[in-house]
């Protein structure tokens, strides 16, 4: 083999071996001046890479290689976007702002607006309903009062919540929103049955339905305006009808 021979071959062992780590493939042996064409694009590559500027992202997502950001941050950034602009208005130059991400980085680590949205949106859901369970531990002799309260959130201003604007805005044509939102809602029921029958949550789940819904539908209130004391009493008297 000449010594030109030997560098290609040289090189595209180490082809197959960035291949091979990055994406889980491997070239066949083809003919020396196939692999020429190969290794000149993968050192173009190499090359680029030792060019890109220190990012957002340490390295291509392969097994093992963290990410350099912090990617809860990130989607509490990207949350910010979608609440205050909507789905529909808020660009990816907004978001990879907001996040800062290049575009590279962002559709690495995401793939696109709209899988970024879900992932927010879920996020959102999870810290929620973490926030709710520790209301609800805390409650004292009044957890579901407590629950309602935090659920109605009457100091909360007029941006409501942002599960449920999405539930009105989105969920009647993205099937993925409607899951994710019909999900958390039940959520919300069971800590509330929780909440009323601790020894038999079953057993209070239509009544935990009733407290939930007329709590999200203070929502309503909010963003129209009402001051939050009015809210707080109808949350009250909201309670005394449910209530036997």
């Amino acid at each position: 083999m000449t010594p030109t021979g030997m560098g290609r071959f040289c090189i595209s062992t180490d082809l197959n071996s960035f291949l091979w780590s990055q994406y889980g493939l491997t070239i066949p042996k083809i003919s020396y001046r196939h692999l020429e064409f190969l290794d000149q694009s993968f050192q173009i590559m190499r090359m680029s890479k030792k060019t890109l500027p220190n990012g957002d992202i340490k390295s291509s997502a392969g097994p093992g290689r963290p990410r350099a950001f912090d990617e809860a941050e990130a989607l509490e950034k990207a949350l910010c976007v979608f609440w205050h602009k909507g789905y529909e208005t808020a660009s990816v130059d907004d978001l990879t702002k907001a996040m800062g991400l290049s575009r590279s980085s962002f559709y690495g680590a995401f793939g696109n607006k709209q899988a970024l949205f879900h992932k927010a949106l879920s996020h959102y859901s999870r810290r929620g309903l973490k926030a709710l369970r520790d209301v609800a531990d805390a409650g004292g002799d009044d957890p579901v009062g407590a629950i309602m309260e935090a659920l109605a959130n009457p100091q909360g201003g007029r941006d409501g919540c942002m599960l449920i604007n999405c539930l009105t805005e989105l969920a009647p044509h993205d099937d993925e929103v409607a899951a994710l939102g019909r999900q958390h809602l039940e959520n919300i029921d069971e800590i509330i049955a929780r909440a009323l029958e601790p020894s038999d949550p079953g057993q209070a789940l239509d009544k935990a339905r009733a407290f939930a819904s007329l709590a999200i539908g203070t929502l309503a209130l909010r963003k129209a305006g009402v001051p939050a004391e009015q809210i707080s009493q109808t949350l009250k008297q909201a309670r005394l009808v449910i209530s036997p």
